[in-house]
């Protein structure tokens, strides 16, 4: 049957492919007024008849361009677009033979008495920003705007909705402008349909004052704008699902939308049980991101979720999980722009875990084992608004305040044990502990920008103040038995009440002064934080007689207030004109740390540092379809409090930890570099990139380990760590013909890294070096099928320089194969299999595994309506087996995971989106 189906594919591919004829057209786009070629213009090709669009390419530096592929139409209409200057078209009876246009003249634009400015381009170059015609481009049957950016050159989504575009991820997705629902980009490229979208914008991610001031970015990051059809922006629309599954599974979300120009007012809700963030709509990766999970044998599932700084669930296991939120956003006037949104999450985890560990030491080793179980619950709440006032053309403020509040009730159960070498006991531990806790945090973050003149030249000032304030209590049961020469039992019953408050400021302040016009200028900076914390840590013991928690303990309790300060004046020039672009800074920090310790006068701790920080950007665009980066940075990172600090913390009766007060600031250098290439015409895109790091006096662990197996920790600097990382991506896209196009994609990560570590006194150095080739091939075919497999080969090896350690080596093999097919009509099939081969896995252990899951959906009520029938896990050899070792141990460990079940699920959707009202008559043509 699997040999019928693909000779029948085959079949009908190499008969479109018979009844297509190749074309080829080339030309050059010129200046009508003085003849100089226009770079960036825009030309596509498409079916005079109906405007079907066929190709479509971008003019090189020179204006040149040329169109070819396969196609069986013949009557063409060539089209050619550049901003500021009147559109060219024109009709072509193609013969067969190859046609040279030869020069075409672009005439500027008169943009006098009312015209009406709309752009069929399927593609525009704006400076630094690039735009795409979204009716351009041919997707399935209500597309979700995740689809439809899947069809745009450039793009990549991978199965958890993260873009990248040329390699560099998105960050930040807008609407017209403005945030929707926070800063989780699958909220809005799963819920909105691409036909309420009329342009996608690409730029570099900026802030608001950035962009205000039109400085450079100073992310790698991508944004992505969303323009919504002026026709489509006002109305209701939205969607609601549930679903009911075997093994008491269930889901359900829903969404409202209203749209009235500037305003735009949507709510959502949804929970399950089935470990999604709760935005699930029944069908895999569809609406919100329902149902993503990965399955790997190295890697264990996660059931704790972060979507824009929102928490769902906690720790591994199975979670339930319950959401609603709430996004506003309006223009109040001409000048005062704002959003705001608020979530609330509920979630309840459960888990049950168990690991083996190998303990390596330069002499010896020894053996530990452990189970537990935890439940967790938790609820949280958070609200975020932003206003933007446009006091006039030269000045902006924004202000950012945020607030959160979050309560948690964890219980936890854990035995271990640990044994030498010969599996005698050498001492085991049993716990319960219940922690009840509450926080609430307040965050305002104000800036204020002005400009002056017109080369340039501004003043801003930024301000960001943070509260966060937290309580728990804690109730801890424990056991502990130390066997061997001197025997002892640790009996623990305790309660502790706890208490944190942190409270942050910083400013910022920048003025840029222009040397040569728009070109070359300097900033002067100046930054100053200042972060105060307390922490009170009450622990009491069980008093018998009392038959209550009174007997403080000293040793166990803390309560001390923790200062730092920083101060930093930097210089920065940067340089950009045409193609190039450079900025370089250097700084001096100045850092006093200082800590008072109210239980323990002696400790007391102050410690002033100075250091120096900088960092170099280059960017080179050769032309718009292909760039340069280079980046560097110096930065100086100033040890943690718990570091530094020498309090001998017992809270683990089996591992002590004591601070150094010793240690000094670690230096790190990193060099990034990457080149990027895009040819719109041939549909090819390589992307490669270099990554170093080299870090002195770096702050790492140093821990000794008696007979018992008993732990003591400290810190200490090591010079020496390094890592270098690197990949190289090609990937093409081949029309067959109208319907039918073949993607491939090839690629590599290579990386090595050297770290120093401490084992029992004795140092010693890790060399880590992997090797990753990719795969990835999809075959769309319009409306009917689409197949994407992907496959992952990892080599990996480790290395130590001392001889007890034995060297490690091994080869993972990963495989994704995707499909959708949608034959008949109304029925959508979609799967997702994946196999993961890891010989890194303690015998006992499933090494290789295949997970399949599966989707039938079914469209009703004019495609308003679906019916879905999903199974997870089908093959039901879902196990959370996974491996963890570095230079120290080997840890082998599996934990509770969802298995094999079946859901059948309903949405529904509507949209009242309509006419925004009647187009103004007048003299009209088509440009941007």
């Amino acid at each position: 049957m699997k040999k019928t189906i693909t000779f029948l594919l085959l079949l009908c591919s190499i008969t479109i492919v018979a009844q297509s004829k190749p074309y080829y057209i080339s030309g050059t786009v010129v200046s009508k007024i003085d003849q100089k070629p226009l770079s960036d213009a825009t030309v596509y090709l498409e079916r005079a008849k109906d405007s079907t669009l066929i190709t479509y390419t971008i003019t090189d530096k020179n204006g040149k361009f040329e169109l070819e592929g396969r196609t069986s139409w013949t009557d063409f209409s060539l089209n050619v677009s550049y901003i500021g200057y009147e559109p060219h078209n024109q009709n072509i009876d193609y013969k067969g033979t190859p046609i040279n246009l030869n020069t075409i003249s672009l005439a500027n634009a008169n943009v006098l008495d009312e015209v009406i400015i709309k752009s069929r381009s399927p593609i525009t170059i704006k400076k630094d920003t690039l735009e795409f015609n979204v009716s351009s481009f041919k997707t399935k049957k209500d597309a979700s705007v995740e689809d439809l950016i899947r069809e745009l050159p450039g793009f990549e989504v991978d199965e958890s909705g993260q873009i990248t575009h040329n390699g560099k991820p998105i960050n930040k997705i807008l609407v017209n402008g403005k945030p929707f629902f926070g800063n989780d980009p699958t909220i809005t490229t799963r819920n909105l349909t691409k036909d309420i979208i009329e342009k996608i914008q690409v730029t570099d991610t900026k802030t608001k004052s950035q962009a205000f001031t039109g400085e450079e970015s100073t992310s790698d990051d991508k944004t992505i704008n969303l323009t919504i059809k002026k026709e489509n922006n006002k109305g209701i629309f939205g969607r609601i699902s549930a679903g009911a599954g075997t093994d008491k599974r269930w889901e359900g979300a829903g969404m409202l939308n209203y749209f009235n120009n500037d305003r735009r007012i949507s709510v959502l809700a949804g929970g399950n049980n089935i470990n999604s963030p709760g935005f699930s709509f029944g069908e895999i990766e569809k609406m919100f991101g329902g149902g993503n999970t990965t399955f790997r044998v190295s890697n264990g599932g996660q059931t704790s979720f972060s979507i824009g700084g929102r928490s769902f669930g906690g720790g591994q296991g199975i979670t339930t999980s319950k959401n609603t939120g709430f996004n506003y956003a309006d223009k109040l006037s001409k000048k005062v722009d704002v959003s705001a949104d608020y979530f609330y999450s509920n979630s309840n985890s459960e888990d049950e875990s168990s690991k083996e560990r190998e303990n390596i030491l330069p002499d010896r080793r020894y053996f530990s084992n452990s189970n537990s179980a935890a439940t967790n619950q938790s609820e949280s709440h958070s609200a975020n608004l932003e206003f933007e006032i446009n006091i006039d053309t030269t000045l902006y403020i924004n202000i950012q305040p945020s607030f959160g509040f979050s309560t948690n009730k964890r219980k936890y159960e854990e035995y271990e044990g640990t044994r030498d070498e010969i599996q005698s006991l050498t001492n085991e531990s049993t716990t319960n502990s219940f922690v009840e806790s509450s926080a609430n945090s307040f965050e305002n973050e104000f800036s204020i920008t002005k400009k002056f003149g017109s080369k340039g030249s501004f003043l801003k000032f930024e301000l960001d103040n943070q509260f966060n304030s937290s309580k728990s209590d804690d109730f801890l049961s424990s056991e502990t038995e130390i066997y061997g020469d001197t025997p002892e039992t640790i009996l623990r019953n305790q309660f502790t009440d706890g208490s944190n408050d942190n409270s942050s400021f910083g400013t910022e302040l920048t003025y840029r002064l222009p040397l040569m016009g728009k070109t070359f200028y300097i900033d002067f900076q100046h930054e100053y934080s200042r972060d105060k914390r307390e922490n009170v840590r009450s622990t009491y013991d069980f008093n018998q007689i009392d038959q209550d928690f009174t007997d403080f303990n000293t040793e166990l309790s803390t309560n001390y207030q923790y200062l730092n300060k920083t101060s930093d004046q930097g210089i920065r020039l940067n340089y950009r004109k045409d193609k190039i672009y450079f900025n370089l800074r250097g700084s001096h920090v100045y850092r006093v740390l200082e800590n008072k310790d109210l239980l323990r006068p002696e400790l007391d701790l102050k410690r002033n540092f100075n250091t120096f920080r900088a960092s170099s950007r280059f960017r080179y665009q050769f032309s718009s379809k292909k760039s340069f980066g280079l980046r560097y940075n110096l930065r100086s990172r100033v040890p943690a409090l718990s570091q530094l600090q020498p309090f001998v913390d017992i809270s683990n009766p089996l591992n002590t930890r004591i601070g150094n007060p010793n240690l000094v600031p670690s230096n790190e250098h990193s060099l990034n570099m990457n080149f990027n290439s895009f040819d719109f015409q041939k549909g090819t895109g390589f992307y490669s990139y270099l990554w170093s790091n080299y870090t002195n006096n770096e702050v790492v662990s140093k821990t000794t380990i008696d007979n018992n197996n008993i732990r003591t920790t400290t810190y200490t600097n090591v010079d020496g760590n390094y890592y270098v990382g690197g990949g190289a991506f090609f990937n093409k896209s081949v029309k067959i013909d109208s319907v039918k196009t073949i993607k491939f994609g090839l690629g590599t990560n290579i990386s090595t890294n050297k770290q120093y570590s401490f084992n029992n006194d004795v140092k010693y150095a890790t060399t880590n070096t992997s090797f990753s080739p990719t795969l990835s091939l999809t075959f769309d075919w319009r409306d009917v099928l689409e197949i994407r497999p992907d496959y992952r080969l990892s080599f990996n090896n480790t290395s130590y320089d001392i001889e007890n350690f034995d060297n490690r080596e091994f080869t993972t093999h990963n495989l994704r194969i995707s499909t959708r097919t949608n034959v008949p009509k109304n029925l959508e099939w979609e799967n997702v299999v994946n196999f993961n081969y890891n010989p890194n896995i303690a015998d006992g252990f499933q090494k290789s595994a295949w997970f399949w899951n599966s989707t039938i959906s079914y469209s009703i009520l004019k495609d308003k309506g679906i019916i879905s029938l999903k199974a997870f896990d089908l093959l039901n050899q879902n196990t959370n087996a996974r491996r963890v070792s570095n230079e120290n141990y080997i840890e082998d460990s599996q934990s509770m995971v969802l298995q094999r079940y079946f859901m059948v699920g309903f949405s529904y959707k509507f949209n009242t989106l309509g006419k925004a009202g009647e187009i103004r008559k007048g003299r009209r043509y088509r440009m941007f």
